[in-house]
């Protein structure tokens, strides 16, 4: 049998190699234990490796998720109370009901309010411009707030709270709650309750200098070819994206993974309860289902279809598949991934993990997907 980290090595090896990807670093939990591997350059003159920080993007939403739930099971908030009681902006929060014949926005209050639930599962009615046609209008002729400024999330509904699941800035939101219910700003509350319990120190909203030091640059795909491409966060923002602001490593981002494996825990530190841990997981939008996106910005992402043909499942933060998938990955089990190509999938059933990491932009690459298909077999085969 070929060894867990040859099988690996190879389908990260062969996307380097035919150029597909610039650098890839991935991480696996397998055979109750972790393996490891990366390829290619994080930067010039820099080789990547499983502990290269990269900006994580979307991952963020499952670990502010999980600080919420911290929250959920203290007492100090509930999944279907009115988000709006802490944070005041979702109180009055308008749904965007199209334009008039004067191009301006057509607003009203929502049938029903916004709650902890609606957020976390992207059923809030809060999508994101480069996903949502109607939203990309207004914020190209309403919008002027300066990015990272909490005026720049403060955006229409595009539905009505749980009338459908649109992908979007609910979990940035999630974090303001968060700030609100525990009174320390979503960085440190991040930090004292999940991160350092849970030995991630590389994961974080503000990189340090060493950090920075060993960072992947970005890379945009244009024509099919890879080029260098300048990027930048916000720096010191008023409103820390709880839905996609932290930077981390796939090193670090197993260790959450394997804490939600484990049913909350990891090497003796209890962050979750596995009980909160089995609500996470297990899929919230009963007949809705979580299709994907058509692209309104083609840098940021191309067309997204999840599980084309299938109902997709969605979790307090997590895609859920409802069927196996060709890789391998049991029913049941999470995922998501992060906007620069990186991606993860935890699988309590087979008892693995994985985190895939690069940074190219625009998301959904054929190439990186193909390639994280590549590892996610890898892994699966090896059990067999």
């Amino acid at each position: 049998m070929v060894a867990l980290e040859s099988r690996i090595e190879q389908a990260l090896q062969r996307t380097v190699a035919d150029g597909t990807l610039v650098g890839v670093a991935a991480a696996a939990w397998a055979q109750g234990r972790s393996v490891r591997a990366a390829f290619g350059d994080a930067s010039e003159g820099l080789a990547m490796q499983p502990d290269t920080v990269v900006w994580i993007a979307s991952m963020t939403k499952a670990i502010t998720a999980a600080a919420v739930m911290q929250l959920v099971e203290r007492g100090v908030v509930e999944l279907d109370q009115p988000a709006g009681d802490l944070v005041p902006y979702l109180a009055g929060v308008q749904v965007l009901d199209g334009f008039g014949a004067d191009g301006q926005p057509i607003l009203r209050p929502p049938v029903r309010p916004v709650t902890l639930r609606h957020l976390l599962t992207h059923t809030s009615g809060f999508g994101y411009d480069f996903a949502d046609a109607s939203l990309a209008r207004y914020r190209t002729t309403c919008s002027t707030a300066e990015p990272g400024s909490q005026a720049s999330y403060e955006d229409p509904l595009v539905s009505d709270p749980g009338e459908q699941w649109s992908y979007g800035i609910g979990i940035d939101w999630a974090g303001r709650l968060v700030e609100a219910a525990s009174g320390r700003r979503l960085d440190a509350y991040l930090d004292q309750e999940l991160l350092e319990p849970l030995a991630m120190r590389d994961t974080t909203f503000e990189r340090s200098a060493p950090q920075r030091a060993r960072s992947a640059s970005m890379h945009l795909r244009t024509d099919a070819a890879l080029s260098p491409f300048p990027f930048e966060l916000p720096a010191a923002p008023e409103m820390l994206m709880g839905g996609g602001g932290l930077y981390s490593t796939a090193d670090d981002y197993l260790r959450f993974a394997r804490m939600i494996l484990d049913g909350g825990t990891l090497d003796g530190a209890r962050v979750l309860s596995p009980a909160t841990v089995a609500t996470m997981t297990r899929n919230h939008l009963g007949d809705l289902s979580a299709p994907g996106w058509a692209s309104q910005h083609p840098v940021l992402t191309n067309d997204v279809a999840l599980f084309p043909g299938e109902q997709t499942g969605w979790g307090l933060s997590f895609l859920v598949n409802l069927h196996r998938t060709a890789e391998g990955r049991s029913p049941g089990s999470v995922a998501w991934a992060g906007l620069c190509n990186s991606y993860y999938w935890i699988d309590p059933t087979a008892e693995v993990a994985g985190v895939f990491v690069t940074q190219v932009l625009p998301f959904f690459d054929a190439g990186a997907i193909d390639a994280f298909a590549a590892f996610e077999r890898a892994v699966y085969d090896s059990q067999a």
